[in-house]
C-alpha cells in the first residue's frame, strides 16, 4: 500500500533507525502500540511531524501485517520500504490530490475552511472561495470546491515572494490579491 511517512532528519522514528534502501521490518503492527506508522493522507504526516524544517517526508510502501485505528488515516505495518523523499511543497500537493480523490473524507486539522493565515511556513485552505495570507517564503495551498458539492474544482499553490505575492495580503486560488 502506498502511504506517506514523516521522520526526524536522521530517518529515526520512535527510536527506530530506518534504512533508506531495502525493506525495514518489525514484528507486530498495532496503530496504538507498535509497528511502523505511516498515513494514507499525506497531510496527516504534519500532525506527527509538524516541524517540517527538522523533519523529512517520504512516500512509502507499507506491507506485511497492516492495522488502522480509525482516528485519522494512520496505518501501522510490519514492513516498510522508503520509495521517494519529498519536500514540503510536494507533500502539500500530494495532500491536495488526496482531498481531490476523497473530497468527503474528514479534513486534516491543518486545513482551514474558507480563509486562513500561514503558520509554520504554510497554510492550507479549502472552500467555495478560499483565501489565504502569509509571510515571505510561506506556501499557500488553496482548494476551491464546486458550488453545489465538496468536489475540488481548482487548486492553487502560491509561494509568498514579497513582490508579486506580498506579505499579509489575502490571495485567492488563482493568485489574485483580494479583500477578505
Amino acid at each position: 500500500m502506498i502511504a506517506y511517512k514523516g521522520f526526524q532528519k536522521d530517518l529515526k522514528c520512535r527510536g527506530f533507525q530506518f534504512q533508506e534502501y531495502g525493506i525495514n521490518e518489525t514484528e507486530k503492527a498495532n496503530c496504538r502500540q507498535n509497528g511502523f506508522h505511516c498515513a494514507e493522507n499525506p497531510l496527516d504526516c504534519l500532525c506527527y511531524y509538524p516541524n517540517w524544517k527538522n523533519s523529512v517526508y517520504y512516500i512509502v510502501d507499507a506491507s506485511g501485517d497492516l492495522d488502522e485505528d480509525g482516528e485519522d488515516s494512520k496505518i501501522s505495518c510490519t514492513k516498510m520500504r522508503l520509495l521517494k523523499k519529498i519536500e514540503l511543497r510536494s507533500l502539500l500537493l500530494h495532500g491536495a490530490a488526496y482531498m481531490s480523490k476523497y473530497p468527503n473524507r474528514k479534513w486534516n486539522s491543518h486545513v482551514a475552511k474558507e480563509n486562513g493565515t500561514s503558520c509554520n511556513g504554510f497554510c492550507i485552505v479549502r472552500g467555495k472561495d478560499p483565501k489565504a495570507k502569509g509571510q515571505k517564503g510561506d506556501l499557500l495551498l488553496l482548494l476551491k470546491e464546486q458550488p453545489g458539492n465538496s468536489q475540488i474544482l481548482e487548486i492553487g499553490v502560491i509561494c509568498i515572494d514579497g513582490q508579486k505575492y506580498p506579505e499579509e495580503a489575502w490571495i485567492d486560488v488563482t493568485g489574485k490579491l483580494v479583500e477578505l
